[in-house]
């Protein structure tokens, strides 16, 4: 069992690895980049400059890993290598320096000028298989007690340990680190924290711009929420600061009223409190509601439908069930909108909020409506194809009657593999439900995808690509060790079988 995970985790990660870069590839070179700067409301008011506009342009490339980018100031400090006489000013003695360096550092640069104040720059295409591999070079993050490095605060302490936090409780924190906190619980999905391992998927651009990508999908949303704070040095007040999220701030940078707050504690950097949900955790509300309504109906009704199969009632079932899986599924989703709405339910998320229990009464019967079919039509196959099998009849000749045999015997084999499906079935539903996040305007992780190709946020397409593939993957392997709680017979081996 032990060779067979291994075996599995290997060529899951093969498999994301593949399902990633195919995506990457074909986003950072299909995908015009210009179209990054259409929802940029900045972008819009520096155009009409030809020379902000490139700048600001090749700013943004740069960041979002396209090129790599020297302005006039830093072309002109490092060309001072070759020729410390070097200006930025335009004339043919300094482009000749610049040329000389540009041809020094090879590598694809090139040397440019911009429109109206003619100063030069450097700008350098990326090649894919670079941007790649810098992708993965810098997707795991460990935090360490060498990982602040900073000159101006050579006394940093350096530790890892358990204490009892003022701010927070009991928690391991750091010194040293990029976090303060790297291990704590509070009552925010989902609920456990850790900081020692931690994702880099890129930044957020355009929209959410600057923010890092896994930051995005698990931060709050909405207007910034005011709750009751204990500070390091002791004061409680109401603040809309999150201080679990304290990070590294170097001293120098830290203005006297953080130092007074954290009582000269340089972790003080911090995000905030939001009154609604993260993205993940707006789709784990209805999706986890909706896999729950999905087996509660599917497995009861696939199990009457195989007891009394080939009835009124077995017919009448299959049918009904078929025609749903038989409807698109955005036209289902229009219909059960509108005879919710009908009934007084918001038929737009935002109508009541994050707040009321209403808001998500649709979407999760949506999703368990859209998976019930299927299941149920499956388990009524599964239990019809376990009446005739041997053990079944054994039972029979022992004299068991057929309720005996069905709640005793067909049910309990039946329940191995529906088991090893519940692990799939809730985090694909966890990582966001498209079409219905879509018409609803529900806002978790499924709509965010949509949004983000709508607005060529790559970083954020990827992003979300790699937790999708990385969870299917994941909920696969999880199905099959479930299958091994349930029925210890079931032995996991490359060959297959007990």
């Amino acid at each position: 069992m032990k060779k067979y995970i291994f075996n599995r985790i290997l060529r899951s990660l093969v498999s994301i690895f593949l399902i990633t870069t195919l995506i990457y590839a074909i986003v950072f070179t299909m995908v015009p980049r210009k179209l990054i700067f259409k929802q940029d409301s900045t972008y819009s008011k520096v155009a009409a400059d030809p020379d902000k506009k490139i700048n600001y342009e090749n700013t943004v490339f740069e960041k979002m890993g396209y090129i790599q980018y020297m302005p006039a100031k830093e072309l002109q400090q490092k060309a001072s290598k070759i020729d410390d006489s070097v200006t930025v000013e335009a004339n043919s003695t300094n482009e000749s320096i610049y040329k000389e360096y540009i041809k020094s550092i090879g590598k694809g640069w090139e040397l440019g000028q911009m429109p109206n104040s003619k100063t030069f720059y450097a700008t350098r295409e990326v090649p894919i298989y670079e941007r790649v591999f810098n992708f993965y070079a810098n997707l795991i993050q460990i935090d360490h007690p060498w990982k602040i490095q900073d000159k101006s605060n050579p006394d940093l302490e350096r530790y890892i340990r358990i204490e009892n936090d003022p701010s927070i409780g009991w928690s391991v924190v750091g010194s040293g680190t990029k976090h303060k906190y790297l291990l704590y619980a509070n009552g925010s999905f989902p609920f456990i924290h850790q900081n020692f391992i931690t994702l880099d998927l890129g930044i957020s651009y355009p929209t959410f711009a600057n923010i890092p990508v896994l930051q995005v999908i698990s931060e709050g949303q909405g207007q910034k929420e005011s709750r009751e704070v204990t500070f390091p040095n002791g004061n409680t007040t109401s603040s809309t600061v999150n201080i679990y999220s304290r990070t590294y701030q170097s001293p120098s940078k830290a203005d006297s009223r953080s130092k007074s707050l954290y009582d000269n504690d340089p972790y003080s950097n911090t995000q905030s409190n939001y009154k609604d949900p993260s993205m993940l955790e707006m789709s784990a509300r209805i999706g986890l509601a909706g896999i729950i309504i999905a087996y509660a109906v599917a497995l009861p009704l696939g199990s009457y439908m195989a007891r009394f199969k080939n009835t009124i009632f077995d017919r009448g079932s299959t049918g009904m069930l078929t025609f749903l899986m038989a409807i698109p599924s955005i036209a289902l989703i229009y219909v059960v909108r509108f005879i919710g709405s009908s009934f007084g339910l918001p038929d737009v998320f935002p109508t009541l909020g994050a707040h009321n229990i209403l808001s998500y009464i649709m979407p999760a019967m949506i999703l368990a409506i859209l998976y019930i079919p299927g299941l149920a039509l499956w388990v009524r196959r599964y239990l019809i194809d376990l009446q005739y099998s041997d053990f079944v009849r054994f039972a029979r000749a022992k004299g068991l009657s057929e309720k005996e045999i069905a709640n005793k015997h067909i049910f309990k084999n039946a329940m191995v593999p529906i088991v090893a499906g519940v692990p799939s079935a809730i985090l694909s539903v966890i990582v966001g439900a498209t079409l219905t996040e879509t018409v609803f305007a529900y806002p978790g992780m499924g709509k965010m995808l949509i949004d983000s190709v709508k607005a060529a946020n790559n970083s954020m397409v990827v992003g979300l690509a790699f937790i999708f593939s990385a969870l299917s993957i994941l909920a696969l392997l999880l199905g099959d060790l479930a299958m091994t709680v349930l029925d210890p017979r079931i032995k996991l081996s490359d060959k297959g079988g007990k």
